[in-house]
């Protein structure tokens, strides 16, 4: 939970980086909320609530999954390719998987180091 909070708190923050544990719990704790959202709206017939929860947690993913591209060195701009049908998510799970650059990049110090 301590890493869902920690991509909260750096709620519009596109700068830097965030290493593959960060993105990835984030990913997860997010995907759980999102999976007890859609059962408890689906019982109480509430699925606004969902989409309300998605909409307030857009700008922390795409903010963390920027981030998450300048660790591997690419451009938080990369994330566009996901308009690409099929293959563009395919491609950025992939760069989101890759492991961090070693050491400094352009976009900051390795948060391994950190």
């Amino acid at each position: 939970m301590n890493w869902y909070m920690t991509v909260l708190q750096k709620y519009a923050e596109f700068n830097g980086r965030a290493h593959r544990e960060e993105f990835w719990m984030f990913a997860l704790i997010n995907f759980a909320i999102m999976v007890g959202l859609a059962i408890f709206g689906g019982i109480l017939h509430l699925g606004w609530v969902r989409h309300l929860y998605s909409l307030a947690i857009l700008v922390p993913s795409l903010a963390v999954g920027a981030r998450r591209l300048h660790d591997t060195n690419r451009s938080g701009w990369w994330q566009l390719i996901v308009l690409v049908p099929l293959i563009g998510i395919i491609v950025l799970v992939v760069f989101w998987a890759q492991d961090s650059d070693a050491g400094e990049n352009r976009y900051d110090s390795s948060p391994k180091t950190a």
